[in-house]
C-alpha cells in the first residue's frame, strides 16, 4: 500500500505541475505556512505536505526541501516556525528557508529537528527534480533534464511527461524527451515503450546515446535488440563523419598557426632568397612582448586586461620588425649570395636571442592569460569549437588579407614585387633595393611577431617557442611555392589537415616524418612548389 500511495502521490505532483509556470515565484508569505506545516504530523503527513509545496511550482521552496532531505530543517518549539539551521558554536544560526537570510540564533534546546526516512528522501528527490524541470529559467530546466538523463531514474518519468507537455522551448523539450527515453530503458515498461525510447536515442545520435543503446543491445532479445543494433550502426556512421569534421577543424586550426608562423618567412625568403634560421625567434619575441604587456596591465590597469592583445599586437610588430631590420642591416646585407654563411649566421643569431631571453625572463615558461572573449568553447553538432582557436583562424585570415593589400595596393608593395621579379631592372628604375631588402625583412619579422601574440594564447611562452615552428614554416613555404603568399596559405592549410588525419594512426612524430617524406617526393616532381613564382628568386 505504501508503494501505491507514493506512486499516486507522484502522479498527483506531475499533474499539478502543469499549472506551475503560472504560480512561479509566489509571495514568500504565502509559502511560509506551507513550509511550517512540514513540522506537523507523521511521515505520511510530511509526504502530503511535500506534495503541496511542489504543487506551487515555485523554486523558492527547493532550499527547504533540500535542507529537509539533509537533516538541516528544524522547527522552533516556541512558535512552530521552521528554519534551516547552521551550527554557530553552542547555538544554531537560524536561516529563513525562503529568503535564505540569517535571522538570528537559538539555543539547541529551543529547536526540534524535522525527521525524515529513506522513503521521504526519495520523494523529496523526485520533488526537487520536478521543481527544476518546471523552473521559469530555461537554462535551469535544461540542466535538470541533463541530470535526469544521466541518472536514468524511472521514478522521474511521470514528472518528465508533465514537463514535456508544458515545455515551450524546443531545445529543452528535446532534451527532456531524451531523458525520458533513458529512464524508460532503465524501467520495467513494456517493449513498445522501449522501442520508442530506442528510436528517440537514435535521433540523438551521440556517444551518450551510443553507450545506452549498447547496454540495451547486450541485455535484450528479439525486436528490441534488433532496433538497438540498427540505431547503433547509424550512430557509429554519424560519429565517424563528425570525427572527420573535427579532424578537419583541428587541421585548419593547426594550418592557421603554421600560416602565421610561415607567412613572414615567405616574404623574406621569396624577395631576398635568405634562409633565416632566426625567424622562429621573431615569433618568440612577439610572445614575450605579449607577456610584458599583460604583466604591466595586471599591475597598473587591471581593467584593460580584456584589451591586452590589441595593445600587444602593434608593439609586437614594431619590436620584432625593428629587430629584423637591425639583423638585416647589421649582418645579412654583408652575406647576400652566400646562402650557407647566411644560414649559419642567422642560426647563431637565433642562439644569441634565445640566450638573451633566458637571461632577461628566465628559462621557465611564462604565463600569458586568455581574455574572456578567447576562453571557453561551443559545440556544432558533435564538434567542439574552442574560441581561442577560432579567433586565431580569423586573425590569420585577416593578417593574410592585410598583407595582400599591402603588397598589391601600396607603393612599398609595388617596389617589393619589382625587386622580387627583377632586382637589376628595379634598381635601374631608381628603386633603392637595399632599403627594400631591409624593410621587407622588417615586415616579415614584424608579422612573425604578431604571430607570436596569437601563439601565446595556445602554446607555452618560453625561449624555445620559435624552434617548434621553424622547420614546419620552411616546409610550408617550400611546399606552397617560394615567395607566393597564396601558395603559403594553401600549403599551411593542407599540411595542417594532413597532419591531423595522420596523427591518430601514426602518432605526432611519425606523422610529421611522413609529411616530410611526402614533401621531399613532391619537390622532386615540382621543384618550385605548388605555385611557382617567376622572378629573381627562381632564376638565381
Amino acid at each position: 500500500m505504501s508503494l501505491m500511495r507514493s506512486f499516486l502521490l507522484l502522479l498527483s505532483l506531475a499533474a499539478s505541475l502543469l499549472a506551475a509556470p503560472a504560480l512561479a515565484q509566489s509571495d514568500p508569505e504565502t509559502l511560509r505556512p506551507l513550509i511550517n506545516e512540514l513540522a506537523n504530523g507523521k511521515y505520511s503527513e510530511t509526504e502530503k505536505q511535500i506534495g503541496a509545496l511542489v504543487a506551487t511550482g515555485d523554486p523558492q521552496v527547493a532550499p527547504a526541501l533540500e535542507a529537509l532531505s539533509d537533516g538541516d530543517l528544524y522547527v522552533r518549539k516556541a512558535d512552530g516556525e521552521v528554519f534551516i539551521i547552521k551550527k554557530a558554536g553552542k547555538a544554531y544560526a537560524l536561516i529563513d528557508p525562503l529568503t535564505l537570510e540569517t535571522v538570528g540564533e537559538a539555543a539547541k534546546r529551543e529547536m526540534d529537528k524535522i525527521k525524515v526516512n529513506n522513503k521521504l528522501r526519495r520523494v523529496i528527490r523526485s520533488a526537487l527534480g520536478s521543481l527544476t524541470l518546471m523552473a521559469p529559467d530555461p537554462t535551469v530546466r535544461m540542466a535538470a533534464a541533463e541530470a535526469v538523463f544521466k541518472a536514468k531514474d524511472p521514478d522521474s518519468i511521470e514528472a518528465l511527461d508533465a514537463a514535456i507537455a508544458a515545455e515551450a522551448d524546443d531545445g529543452v523539450r528535446k532534451k527532456m524527451e531524451e531523458a525520458r527515453a533513458a529512464a524508460v530503458l532503465n524501467s520495467d515498461m513494456d517493449e513498445a515503450a522501449k522501442l520508442q525510447a530506442v528510436s528517440t536515442l537514435g535521433t540523438m545520435g551521440n556517444r551518450d546515446a551510443l553507450s545506452l543503446l549498447i547496454a540495451v543491445q547486450s541485455s535484450s532479445e528479439g525486436a528490441l535488440r534488433d532496433a538497438a543494433t540498427s540505431e547503433i550502426t547509424k550512430i557509429e556512421k554519424s560519429i565517424a563523419a563528425w570525427d572527420a569534421a573535427q579532424n578537419v577543424w583541428y587541421g585548419l586550426s593547426l594550418g592557421s598557426v603554421l600560416l602565421l608562423a610561415a607567412i613572414g618567412l615567405a616574404i623574406t625568403f621569396g624577395v631576398m632568397g635568405v634562409i633565416n634560421m632566426a625567424h622562429g625567434e621573431m615569433v618568440m619575441i612577439g610572445a614575450y612582448v605579449t607577456f610584458v604587456v599583460q604583466e604591466f596591465i595586471r599591475s597598473s590597469a587591471p581593467g584593460l586586461f580584456e584589451y591586452s592583445l590589441f595593445i600587444a599586437l602593434p608593439l609586437a610588430f614594431l619590436t620584432s620588425g625593428l629587430v629584423g631590420v637591425a639583423i638585416e642591416r647589421g649582418v645579412i646585407r654583408w652575406l647576400y649570395g652566400r646562402p650557407l654563411e647566411t644560414l649559419l649566421a642567422t642560426w647563431g643569431i637565433s642562439l644569441v636571442l634565445q640566450q638573451a631571453v633566458r637571461s632577461i625572463f628566465g628559462p621557465t615558461n611564462r604565463e600569458v592569460g586568455n581574455p574572456d572573449w578567447m576562453s571557453g568553447a561551443f559545440e556544432i553538432g558533435q564538434m567542439t569549437i574552442t574560441y581561442n582557436r577560432m579567433w586565431i583562424i580569423v586573425f590569420a585570415m585577416l593578417v593574410f588579407a592585410g598583407l595582400m593589400l599591402v603588397l598589391k595596393k601600396t607603393p612599398f608593395g609595388l617596389y617589393t614585387r619589382a625587386v622580387t621579379q627583377n632586382r637589376r631592372m628595379a634598381a635601374s628604375m631608381g628603386i633603392r633595393t637595399p632599403w627594400i631588402d631591409a624593410l621587407t625583412f622588417g615586415l616579415g619579422s614584424g608579422i612573425a611577431g604578431i604571430a607570436g601574440v596569437a601563439l601565446s594564447q595556445i602554446d607555452n611562452v618560453s625561449p624555445n617557442l620559435g624552434q617548434g615552428y621553424i622547420i614546419d614554416s620552411f616546409m610550408v613555404v617550400v611546399f606552397g611555392g617560394v615567395g607566393n603568399l597564396w601558395g603559403t596559405l594553401v600549403g599551411a592549410m593542407t599540411l595542417g589537415v594532413v597532419n591531423k588525419f595522420l596523427e591518430p594512426y601514426a602518432g605526432a612524430v611519425l606523422g610529421k616524418i611522413f609529411v616530410l617524406v611526402f614533401i621531399i617526393l613532391f619537390i622532386q616532381k615540382r621543384p618550385r612548389g605548388l605555385f611557382a613564382l617567376k622572378g629573381r628568386a627562381v632564376e638565381a
